[in-house]
């Protein structure tokens, strides 16, 4: 690159450049990069949008390639089955096509295609999508990924959401759609304090909302979005008009009753229907068998961090456990996803070297403390027979006494936008459908 280029013809700031960097072994490269690009435009004034584009360094790519192939695997397990973890077959024919065959230039194209900016709100970057839909009264909706995923958890449904005439629905579902990667995730910065839980996420997200110019706006999420759109309308910010999740709280929704009984291992009450015993079996089976990743997110993030930062194996079998156990088709994530979208998604983690970074949000919400008054907003839900919490709707009227939308989908699980596109745009549109003015 001539010492001359500007930031523009890079089509990506310094920061950014440095949030797709790769570990040490290709800091050098990233830093003749960076000191090459235009040091004003790297420092933007406070409250600027500046475009991004995704655009790693080629040496980022051909060092993921060395560690791929140096592995060192571990001893194989001693069952037949999931109970140990990742499986070495599933694993290993993973990272076969991930050193052989994969293309992470294929994933940047998908990104590209759609608009990208940066922003800083209260000292980090937030890089987010932003799509406005060419139909007129189109509903301003921020819809955020979670964790293990990213916001290639949510590229499928950009085009119903905000061409819903392209895709079956009218111009009256449709939807300017903002995207952003959570602090500490994808290209946004990472945050260099505490205090990053899930309501100062909200409230960032207010104000870049406002910042866009939308003055009315609804707020969609699963997994940690869900919980920072219920922060989101706990918080009941001036123009907010409602909130859409597909992941709910044990927390502010389980019978007390019962939760009394799931915290103390006492047996299942007498109180609770057949069906409801079900869902509190499937709660105790969860703490006890696939609780451990958020009790070492939430405790350790940074011990587990080392690992997840040098060795891309290590990241793909962190972030692949918690996939393979929360897709309707459970421990098959290749049959809900495909390989490649896993790939995207894993390797997106890697080059930005957010494995250690995104597992701090578990222990900032164990820090924050348990949020459990009511939403002040209208809240709609969907729950998604592959999800690992699935309550009733009369369990749900302490969380959201302004329930205005439930429905119990056919198919799909923990990562709805994801595994089922189509059906996850077509609850979003009826969601929201009774706030268009």
């Amino acid at each position: 690159m001539k010492s001359g280029q500007s930031i523009e013809t890079l089509k990506v700031s310094r920061r950014s450049l440095l949030f797709a960097g790769a570990a040490a072994g290709v800091a050098a490269t990233l830093a003749s990069v960076a000191a090459a690009a235009d040091p004003v435009a790297a420092e933007a004034p406070a409250g600027e949008i500046r475009a991004f584009r995704a655009n790693i360094p080629e040496a980022a790519l051909a060092d993921l390639r060395r560690r791929l192939a140096a592995t060192r695997w571990p001893d194989g397990e001693t069952v037949r089955d999931r109970s140990q973890g990742v499986q070495p077959e599933r694993l290993k024919a993973l990272v076969d096509e991930w050193q052989s065959s994969y293309d992470w230039r294929k994933a940047e194209q998908r990104l590209n295609a759609f608009p990208q900016f940066v922003t800083g709100i209260d000292g980090v970057d937030i890089h987010f999508i932003h799509v406005r839909s060419r139909h007129e009264n189109a509903l301003p909706l921020i819809m955020t990924h979670g964790w293990p995923g990213s916001v290639f958890e949510l590229i499928d449904v950009i085009g119903p959401l905000t061409d819903p005439t392209a895709h079956g629905g009218t111009a009256g579902d449709a939807f300017h759609l903002v995207i952003p990667s959570i602090p500490g995730f994808g290209f946004s910065g990472k945050p260099m304090e505490k205090g990053w839980n899930p309501q100062r996420i909200a409230a960032a997200w207010d104000t870049l909302m406002k910042r866009l110019g939308y003055t009315s706006y609804v707020s969609q999420g699963g997994d940690w979005s869900a919980i920072i759109s219920d922060a989101l309308g706990r918080q009941a910010p001036e123009g907010l008009l409602g909130i859409h999740v597909n992941r709910v709280e044990r927390a502010t929704t389980f019978p007390p009753d019962a939760a009394q009984a799931l915290m103390s291992g006492a047996p299942v009450p007498d109180s609770l229907s057949p069906d409801e015993k079900v869902i509190f079996a499937e709660a105790r089976d969860f703490l006890a068998n696939g609780f451990g990743y958020a009790a070492i997110m939430g405790t350790r993030p940074e011990t587990i961090g080392y690992g997840l930062a040098d060795s891309p194996v290590g990241l793909a079998a962190w972030l692949y456990d918690k996939i393979a156990d929360w897709v309707f088709t459970r421990g098959d994530p290749e049959q809900a996803l495909g390989r490649q979208a896993i790939l995207d998604n894993i390797t997106l983690y890697w080059l930005t070297n957010t494995g250690p970074s995104s597992g701090r949000i578990y222990w900032e919400n164990v820090a924050g403390g348990a949020k459990l008054e009511p939403v002040k907003v209208p809240v709609a839900v969907t729950v998604f027979p592959g999800e690992v919490y699935r309550p009733p709707r009369h369990w749900l009227a302490r969380a959201y006494p302004q329930l205005i939308y439930y429905n119990a989908a056919e198919k799909g699980g923990h990562f709805a936008a994801w595994e089922e596109p189509q059906l996850f745009a077509g609850e979003v549109r009826a969601a929201f459908r009774t706030l268009r003015s």
